[in-house]
């Protein structure tokens, strides 16, 4: 039995890279595309589909992993949701059909899944409430760092050799991070379960009786509504670029990819920022003020200007609430109920993203990009009162 803790940051660093591994491949699908497209002949709506795949296969498979990870811990569950990924990667190496493709894309995207709530159940679960929201905020950086990954590595690979050795080289990634996950995590403490029915850990914590103040309810409302501005600022920033200020293809998606990183920095200051005050709503009701306040004034000013600036803001005020979020409900659900309470955090998240691009897309073709910025600024402003600012004993001492 090891007698010992393990270095915590070593187990954040574990996850990251289960998280950026798994971010990699399920975003190397759209960087597939103009192969695809350009080069096997695969009709544009049909290779862009392709990319919906391993979405659509997180989205449903989101909660189901949070019950696996509430039952048979952290590190089981990042190697066999790895594993998956590993083997759907090294599938799709040796698909002779767009069918087959994108079937591997989906199943990997059901693996996938597993790191979303497993590795922040890690970063909770080995981090005192006093670092917490650092660490999340860390961890949270995996997302962008995965994107950036494959940014850079697919279209090189997919260009310069073949289809089988770009996703063998993102099968290789991921088996790595499988091995890590399996030989290094270590699931962090908690009770048995005949202790923790003791401890009314076992309990529903979205039952009334236990949450009175429908505290994980109200965190998850806020958050798919605090998607949506940076969901439409995300899609939108290149083609507005593009169009609205006549940035060529190459300069816009510079600043696009120089602001993912603002972004991961904005995540990490949001949740030192959380540790310092000992709340991480206070600061998340903060930010969707922010958010709805930068949005509006992105609505009325992108045509001067100051709407690059503004722009560049609006990406790094977006996304600063989703670890303090992630947190919190990690936090709430407690150690039998968190990966559950995150795989519904999660899958909110994927589905009102989803309805994003179309409905932003149908008010900048009718209105105008002013107005569908204008539109995005409202939804933070419904998030304000739902989110729960009153501090729970449980969750800080936790």
């Amino acid at each position: 039995m090891r007698t010992t803790s393990p270095n915590r940051w070593l187990m954040l660093a574990v996850g990251m890279v289960g998280q950026a591994a798994g971010t990699v491949f399920v975003n190397a699908a759209p960087f597939l595309i103009p192969y695809l497209h350009l080069q096997e002949g695969v009709p544009l709506a049909q290779a862009g589909a392709l990319a919906s795949a391993p979405l659509l296969g997180t989205t449903l498979s989101l909660v189901l992993w949070g019950v696996v990870v509430d039952r048979v811990g952290e590190r089981a569950t990042l190697t066999l949701g790895l594993g998956i990924v590993s083997l759907a990667a090294v599938g799709a190496a040796f698909t002779t059909s767009y069918v087959a493709l994108a079937v591997a894309f989906f199943l990997g995207g059901l693996g996938v899944a597993s790191t979303n709530s497993a590795s922040g159940r890690l970063v909770v679960g080995w981090f005192p409430p006093r670092r917490r929201g650092t660490a999340m905020g860390i961890r949270q950086t995996a997302l962008p760092l995965g994107v950036g990954i494959a940014a850079l590595l697919v279209p090189t690979l997919i260009e310069r050799t073949d289809l089988r050795t770009t996703m063998l080289v993102v099968a290789a990634g991921c088996i790595g991070a499988t091995l890590a996950c399996a030989l290094l995590v270590v699931d962090p403490p908690r009770a048995g379960r005949t202790e923790a029915a003791g401890l009314g850990q076992l309990d529903n914590p979205y039952r009334a009786v236990h949450d009175p103040s429908r505290r994980l309810l109200r965190i998850h409302v806020a958050s798919a509504l605090l998607v949506v501005p940076q969901f439409t600022v995300w899609v939108y920033m290149l083609i507005w670029l593009v169009d609205a200020k006549d940035w060529s293809t190459a300069a816009a998606g510079a600043l696009v990819a120089a602001t993912q990183l603002l972004g991961a920095a904005g995540r990490i200051g949001a949740g030192w920022w959380s540790d310092r005050v000992g709340s991480r709503m206070r600061p998340m009701r903060t930010i969707a003020v922010a958010a709805a306040v930068t949005m509006l004034a992105l609505a009325l000013l992108e045509g001067t200007a100051l709407g690059i600036t503004l722009m560049v803001v609006a990406t790094v005020v977006t996304v600063a609430d989703n670890g303090l979020a992630f947190t919190a409900v990690a936090e709430t659900g407690g150690p039998y109920w968190s990966g559950k309470a995150l795989g519904v955090q999660n899958t909110g998240q994927y589905l009102v993203s989803a309805g994003v691009p179309p409905l932003v897309g149908v008010v900048i073709a009718q209105q105008g990009y002013s107005a569908a910025f204008a539109a995005a600024a409202v939804l933070p402003l419904l998030a304000v009162p739902l989110i729960p600012v009153a501090r729970r004993a449980a969750a800080a001492s936790s």
